[in-house]
């Protein structure tokens, strides 16, 4: 197979020992080489010395923008409904698009087409349902799951009637739903969709002050599989994600409002050809209608509303077409080549708000309906090679171009549901990435050890980051952007893989030892310093024991490096 790619079975992750019980997908990825937890407790991931937004993490096609629940402690992915994981760490073929770092593909379950199941389970901190079953049998199959939390159920009790913070509380909830429908041997159609909430409370009856923060996804996903020939067949796919947050205070009367968030329609259609034994090729195009709604605000006092210049959006086109082909050139050597040619463009109605240096609004430029603010495009090649020394070691080199048209401005180094997600604008450039990659693969004892090595090197350009001195503005009368500082990136590493994947004890131990740099010409006038991404160390041991069919045992130990972070001398205000 393709270097700097893992795939996890959920048979396996149930087994590893979860945090209060709850299976966690991302929890599980951050034990592989070259992918490190966000914070304590953090569902958010960094592949490489990337930000969490150069991940593109898709579950059934959609992409998924915040992927944490419980400010980050877990993830939006019930473990009940996930029957694949795909990570791709590098080289990521050309159907894969607009991120840097890395690609995690998640496949939900399609429900079972023979049999009607019910299950559940009741958890410390959240309870799960799961329903599946034949809608009519070996033709059509539903799955539907459910999970919620009861920290708020439970805490009530304990709250007494004259408690300040009574009708404080939090909870979250997920449903996962899937649907397919194999019409005849040339055509199946599957249907499926997410929908999560976080819902966090806060009351200070004394005070009378009040906060509530909800936050969630929402995604569909229709596709429909035609067999064109026994040589080719596509796939046309429409997606609609959404996924908004808001954060509301109340005292005397007086409302506050504050919230963002990024909509997107996407349809997109595969081909996959099977010209004969030595070649396997996909090509195909996709196009994205993305709404993005940065930081808006309202408020009134009463019964007197504050007008603070309506609700702003801004909207963007993105578009892509790719072709790859991964070719048995001989017996020994396999050639991985992608080419992906996209384009994006942000269209009015728009206002740019041009500030002088002191951050004065002096001039407002205003955009009509369709028309063009700012387009960018280029090519992106992939290439990989993979070469049989014999039958059980090969060495595997990659590289991938990669362009990013939209970010995640974030103020703090955990990623909380205020990160904003905004487009490639007249002032903020697409991200470029390089990455080069190469790596020793082995196997011994009939792969019942798999053992690598694989070392990377990472170019990034235009990365954003808000300016120091900013703050999460409310928008009136200003872009988000006018706060961005630009620079850029590298990573660079080795990562270790040890490997025991068959008989009663299994499990792997993962080391990393990695570089990551940023400079940011109004930080340290440019010079480098090492970013919050950067982790020195990182080593994680995973053992599994199955004793028998009904009981097996696990654990996990991890230990990292710290996280890079400057903390402020003084402040002054004049």
């Amino acid at each position: 197979g393709q270097m700097s790619v893992n795939r996890l079975e959920m048979k396996q992750v149930t087994k590893i020992p979860s945090f209060m019980g709850e299976i966690d997908v991302l929890k599980t990825i951050q034990l592989l080489p070259g992918v490190k937890g966000g914070a304590e407790g953090n569902s958010g991931f960094y592949v490489r010395g990337g930000g969490p937004d150069q991940n593109l993490v898709l579950l059934d096609e959609a992409t998924v923008y915040n992927a944490g629940h419980l400010f980050g402690f877990f993830s939006v992915f019930n473990g009940d409904a996930v029957k694949d994981i795909n990570l791709i760490k590098g080289g990521m073929p050309a159907q894969y698009g607009g991120r840097l770092s890395s690609v995690l593909d998640i496949t939900m379950k399609e429900g079972n087409n023979q049999d009607f199941q019910v299950t559940g389970g009741i958890g410390i901190i959240a309870s799960r349902f799961t329903v599946q079953g034949p809608i009519k049998k070996d033709t059509a199959s539903f799955i539907v799951s459910g999970r919620r939390t009861y920290i708020d159920v439970l805490a009530k009790p304990l709250i007494s009637d004259s408690s300040a913070f009574k009708g404080s509380g939090y909870y979250f909830y997920d449903l996962n739903t899937k649907f397919n429908w194999r019409i005849n041997d040339k055509n199946r159609v599957f249907i499926s969709g997410y929908f999560g909430r976080d819902v966090f409370t806060f009351n200070d009856n004394q005070s009378e002050f009040k906060v509530s923060i909800p936050w969630g996804n929402a995604t569909t996903s229709l596709r429909w599989n035609h067999l064109v020939s026994p040589k080719m067949f596509v796939n046309t796919t429409s997606v609609f994600t959404d996924y908004n947050f808001s954060f509301g205070a109340e005292q005397d009367g007086f409302e506050f409002k504050l919230f963002s968030g990024i909509r997107d329609f996407n349809e997109k259609v595969d081909f996959t050809y099977l010209p004969n034994s030595k070649h396997y090729i996909r090509f195909g195009a996709n196009y994205t209608f993305h709404t993005f709604t940065p930081n808006n605000v309202s408020a009134k006092s009463g019964e007197t509303v504050f007008d603070l210049g309506g609700l702003k959006k801004e909207l963007a086109h993105e578009a892509a077409i790719y072709f790859n082909d991964d070719w048995d050139v001989t017996n020994r050597i396999k050639i991985y080549a992608g080419l992906r040619y996209s384009y994006f463009i942000q269209v009015g109605p728009f206002d740019r708000y041009v500030q002088d240096v002191i951050g004065r609004t002096t001039d407002t430029i205003s955009y009509g309906k369709y028309k063009k603010v700012a387009d960018y495009g280029g090519l992106e090649p992939r290439l990989s090679m993979r070469f049989l020394l014999d039958e059980n070691s090969s060495i595997k080199t990659s590289f991938t171009h990669n362009l990013q048209y939209v970010h995640l401005a974030t103020l703090s180094p955990i990623s909380l549901p205020t990160d904003i997600w905004v487009p490639s604008s007249d002032k903020v450039k697409p991200q470029i990435g390089e990455q080069y990659a190469a790596g020793y693969f082995r196997n011994f004892h009939n792969n019942m050890f798999e053992t690598s090595v694989e070392v990377y090197y990472k170019n990034m350009r235009n990365q954003v980051e808000f300016a120091p001195s900013a703050l999460p503005s409310d928008n009136v009368n200003n872009n988000t952007d006018n706060n961005f500082i630009f620079g850029n990136g590298q990573s660079y590493g080795a990562e270790f893989f040890f490997k025991k994947a068959k008989g009663k004890l299994n499990g792997w131990l993962g080391y990393t030892l990695s570089w990551t740099t940023r400079s940011f010409a109004e930080i340290d006038s440019g010079s480098f310093f090492y970013a919050r991404y950067d982790r020195r160390h990182d080593i994680s041991a995973v053992l599994v024991y199955d004793l028998n069919e009904h009981w097996s045992f696990g654990s996990i130990f991890v230990y990292g490096t710290g996280n890079a972070i400057t903390l402020p001398d003084a402040r002054y205000l004049i």
